[in-house]
């Protein structure tokens, strides 16, 4: 929604990404190591890089000098979240390393000033400036349009100067600065269609009321094109046109969801990195979890463009008042469905990856 060790083999599913290159192996102490790959990206071998350098102190002796040479220096590519795996056999599935149970407070606190800005202050405004004022019809709209999402700025603002940091602990695997994430240029263009509407909407000295009730359903159904049209492609064969959070050009596309998984857990959750690495092998490692998140892509897809078409369907066609309580509520009361339904159901599917982990690995 490719082995990273010798002992796997390659998945035969056509969403895996093709290996960047073969894991190493730690030297240096007892256990087995494997370090993850790194979607195309190649990466040299340390024994072939130490053979190498033996090779050249022997055939000049004059190299060999008193101090001991420099490490190499860090590659942007690789930062210092980069991750080590223990178990080369697979014996379990890879690790994500990240749960939600200890971050209950801070979802519960974005979220519901998420709703309080954008649920309960258009509607709030509307009606106290409409009913409560003597403003104009434009004036109120312009108004409350000037107020609405303010968290949901602050918050893009934020993701914006944590990605773009220099030396970020959550930027894009083999992606330079510039790039950001996937999420975010998604982000970026769902705002873009809904900033066209408001600012048509509050034009006119009488703005279209049904119009500027339906800014969330507009991101809705570009979030659910965009995953939709993802999957189409992935069981299409088609390869990635561009870069994809950490897919880069012409690698085997994903389920829509994996890249806001990726991009969400590591920039807003604060899982970093390290976790879209995790995120790759667990992928790379498991068919049961690539096929669990290609239902989850079609469930919220589909979701999403449908829960759009039924709130524009419902704001252009009853009274005006209840259409923009409509427009502002019922996107986000149909979130909170599917977020408590995802919830368990992929709960249940990683218990029953762990459950069949034996018998499974061997079918990837």
């Amino acid at each position: 929604m490719t082995t990273t060790t010798e002992h796997l083999a390659q998945p035969s599913e056509p969403g895996t990404a093709p290996p960047a290159s073969s894991a190493s192996t730690s030297h240096h102490t007892g256990t087995a190591a494997s370090t993850l790959q790194v979607p195309g990206v190649v990466v040299n071998d340390p024994s072939e890089e130490d053979e190498r350098t033996a090779r050249s102190t022997t055939q000049n002796p004059s190299a060999n000098a008193s101090r001991a040479p420099s490490p190499r220096p860090p590659s942007a590519l690789f930062p210092h979240t980069q991750v080590t795996y223990t178990d080369p056999d697979f014996s379990r599935p890879p690790p994500l390393n990240y749960t939600l149970r200890t971050r209950y407070k801070s979802i519960l606190f974005f979220w519901t000033l998420i709703v309080l800005d954008c649920v309960c202050m258009p509607i709030g405004l509307y009606f106290g400036l409409w009913y409560g004022t003597s403003l104009s019809p434009n004036a109120v709209f312009s108004i409350s349009t000037a107020l609405l999402g303010t968290v949901s700025i602050v918050e893009y603002f934020i993701r914006f100067h944590r990605l773009w940091r220099k030396n970020s602990n959550c930027r894009v695997i083999g992606a330079k600065r510039f790039y950001l994430d996937w999420f975010h240029w998604n982000l970026s263009v769902g705002w873009f269609f809904v900033m066209i509407e408001l600012i048509v909407g509050t034009c006119p000295r009488n703005p279209p009321i049904r119009l500027l009730a339906i800014p969330a359903s507009t991101m809705c159904f570009a979030i659910g094109i965009e995953l939709l049209l993802v999957d189409i492609l992935r069981v299409l064969g088609v390869r990635a046109p561009c870069r994809i959070s950490s897919l880069p050009i012409g690698a085997p596309l994903r389920p829509g969801i994996y890249a806001y998984i990726e991009d969400i857990v590591a920039v807003d959750g604060s899982g970093g990195t390290e976790f879209r690495q995790r995120l790759n092998l667990r992928y790379q490692a498991s068919k049961g979890f690539r096929e669990m998140l290609h239902r989850l892509t079609l469930f919220w897809a589909i979701g999403a463009i449908g829960i759009a078409i039924v709130t524009a369907a419902i704001v252009f066609t009853i009274q005006r008042d209840a259409a923009y309580v409509v427009g502002w509520t019922l996107p986000f009361l149909w979130a909170a469905i599917w977020t408590a339904i995802t919830i368990p159901w992929v709960q249940h599917c990683l218990k029953q990856e762990y459950e069949q982990w034996t018998m499974a690995r061997w079918k990837v």
